[in-house]
């Protein structure tokens, strides 16, 4: 099951990152934005580039069984 939630992290991880760097119009990804921009303001899609990264690190140590 580690494998599953892995894949699962690291997708969404994936997702985050690169719509940050790209600044994607998507609509889950505005709605995320919006919310967001209450706290980090400009340095949003930063934030958003930092916690995708962090996502797939946590990916891949559940499918290698470290958590």
């Amino acid at each position: 099951m580690n494998y599953v939630y892995g894949a699962i992290f690291i997708f969404i991880g994936l997702y985050f990152t690169i719509s940050a760097f790209m600044k994607s119009e998507f609509i889950v990804y505005r709605i995320l934005i919006a919310r967001s921009k209450l706290l980090w303001k400009d340095n949003v899609h930063h934030f958003y580039k930092v916690v995708g990264m962090i996502l797939v690190v946590v990916g891949f140590l559940f499918i290698f069984d470290v958590f």
